[in-house]
């Protein structure tokens, strides 16, 4: 590999786009006062913060007066979570941590846990099952899964809780795929997304509460209000929402490049690198990500190895705080879970980056192996 760094981490945070930092730095200018104040300079930055709304509303196919920004993809996710139902709350078992630490965290009984199969795809009969036992009222299914890429058949999930005859809500995180995938019209009574994952600033999050969707703010403060929560950020609201509008215009395009070059990932990875479980499915995937697992291989040590050959990949499980534990969502698939990578791409990442990759993998692997007496 040369002297280049190719980033292949962009699931935890894509680059920001050109789109946002130049809407950044204007922002910034014009955006630095309270919006919820009255005067000129205040007034100025809500005509932005509302435009950022509108923009985001139009990108995802929703109403204005459903978007909400918070202060990360992590606050959408759970105050999007708390701030439905009453009861009891069913959640997969491959959903992020977040979301999962805010369903025990709540007080509500009983947490139910939705089993998968082995490419991360919930389990329809147990969703039915649960929900018309009657125990809980809201249902967590995220859009398409952080670590492994799988699609969640939402539609048919929100069939199985409307034909239910219950007062049952969905949830969905779509922090992985906000952008990158339409969202279902008909899946998801709050829905959260994560700016850094398309390429916006860091620190915003957006929350769709939809019109029909019982949800009220479970934090501190009036919890029928519908308002931002506990965010004043105008600046990077703006340039989130025109990232998220120009992934939306060249999503085919991208998504199709993507595609193509995972697709080309998980074929030399199993053609090449002798004991090697690429997990997740083929097929109905999201474009940009795959993980795999090297039998006798740490991870850590692979991900280290990778850097100093001048590539930037993620390794363990991609959503708790020590990510050098074994990947959760790999045990709930049955799938291996030591010695794994996640590989995931830009919007620039070019096949040359990815063949630069692919050729020193197979090289690395042996001498990990070699170096554990294996």
């Amino acid at each position: 590999m040369t002297d280049a760094f190719t980033y292949l981490d962009a699931a935890s945070a894509e680059p920001l786009h050109p789109a946002a930092r130049d809407v950044l730095l204007a922002a910034a200018d014009q955006g630095y006062a309270d919006p919820r104040r009255l005067h000129r300079p205040a007034r100025n930055a809500g005509l932005l913060l509302e435009n950022a709304r509108e923009v985001v509303a139009e990108a995802l196919g929703v109403r204005r007066d459903e978007v909400l920004f918070t202060s990360s993809g992590t606050a959408a996710a759970q105050a999007g979570l708390l701030g439905l139902g009453s009861r009891g709350i069913a959640h997969t078992a491959v959903e992020h941590q977040a979301v999962i630490d805010a369903a025990h965290w709540s007080p509500r009984s009983p947490v139910v846990e939705l089993g998968v199969d082995d490419e991360a795809r919930v389990d329809l009969e147990q969703v039915r099952d649960v929900v018309g036992a009657g125990a809980v009222d809201v249902v967590a299914v995220q859009q398409a899964n952080h670590e492994v890429g799988t699609l969640q058949p939402l539609e048919e999930v929100a069939a199985a809780v409307r034909q239910s005859g219950r007062d049952v809500r969905l949830f969905v995180d779509a922090a992985a795929s906000m952008g990158r995938l339409p969202i279902p019209a008909a899946a998801g009574d709050v829905i959260a997304g994560s700016a850094r994952k398309w390429g916006g600033p860091g620190g915003v999050g957006v929350l769709v509460v939809r019109k029909r969707a019982p949800w009220r703010n479970p934090f501190p403060g009036d919890p029928w209000a519908r308002t931002d929560l506990g965010f004043t950020n105008t600046a990077g609201a703006l340039a989130a929402a025109a990232a998220l509008q120009a992934v939306v215009a060249e999503r085919d395009a991208v998504n199709a490049r993507q595609h193509e070059l995972i697709d080309l990932v998980r074929s030399r990875v199993k053609a090449e690198i002798p004991d090697v479980d690429v997990a997740g499915p083929a097929e109905e995937r999201l474009p940009h990500l795959v993980t795999f697992s090297a039998l006798y291989v740490d991870g850590e040590a692979l991900v280290t190895a990778l850097d100093r050959r001048g590539a930037g990949v993620a390794s363990g499980s991609a959503c708790t705080s020590d990510t050098r534990q074994p990947s959760r969502v790999l045990a709930a698939m049955g799938a291996l879970t030591h010695g794994n990578v996640r590989l995931s791409l830009t919007r620039d990442t070019t096949r040359e980056d990815v063949e630069r990759v692919l050729d020193a993998l197979p090289g690395i692997v042996k001498d990990l192996r070699a170096e554990a007496g294996l």
